[in-house]
């Protein structure tokens, strides 16, 4: 095969391999030593690339991190993201924050997610990032499940869909970052009950 034959290397794909090594080396490292003692040169060496490539992509750990999120969300390519709607919106709800709560009680999640909470307070420029790219689109799926028991006629139909969002999974992440006590499928299933109450009138 002469040199002229051979296929120029795609710079696109590496490009591509370096961030996904990236964002996982940060995702892995922030579970083993804590955000504190996260750094841009502790990533870079985990990935094999420059401090410097990370650099030219992201202003922050703060913000590598939270790619390493969305990257993750995306991890089951093709999964329909919505929330499950049988007709039962009580189990439905049950069902979602029993896997949210076993999401915050997994080691490998919730120290990453406390570690991006905390820079998301300290951060406005990555707050903005958070709200537009993960936060709303998560809320319009929450709000969609809400508008279709309007339909059905099992909530209100004046309700206030923000309010009832943030009243149901506000209340699950308040417990879980103030750690005020046990965070377990039964703490959800009364939530759940609790509030669908309250909002039934």
């Amino acid at each position: 095969m002469t040199t002229q034959s051979r296929k120029a290397p795609d710079a696109t794909r590496r490009r591509e391999s370096s961030r996904r090594a990236i964002l996982t080396a940060a995702f892995e490292l922030v579970g083993e030593v804590g955000y504190g003692r996260l750094s841009i040169e502790g990533i870079a060496a985990r990935a094999g690339v420059g401090k410097q490539t990370i650099y030219r992509w992201w202003p922050s750990k703060g913000a590598v991190l939270f790619d390493a999120f969305l990257l993750l969300a995306a991890g089951s390519e093709g999964a329909d993201a919505s929330l499950p709607d049988t007709g039962d919106l009580a189990a439905d709800l049950k069902l979602v924050l029993h896997a949210t709560v076993d999401e915050l009680n997994d080691p490998a999640m919730s120290e990453p997610m406390r570690a991006l909470t905390t820079e998301i307070l300290l951060d406005p420029a990555l707050a903005a990032t958070y709200a537009e790219r993960l936060d709303a689109p998560m809320r319009e799926l929450k709000r969609a499940r809400l508008r279709s028991a309007q339909r059905a006629g099992e909530l209100p139909a004046d309700l206030d869909l923000d309010l009832a969002v943030e009243i149901l999974w506000g209340t699950l992440r308040n417990r879980w970052l103030e750690r005020t006590g046990p965070l377990d499928h039964a703490y959800a299933d009364r939530l759940v009950d609790t509030v669908l109450n309250g909002l039934r009138g």
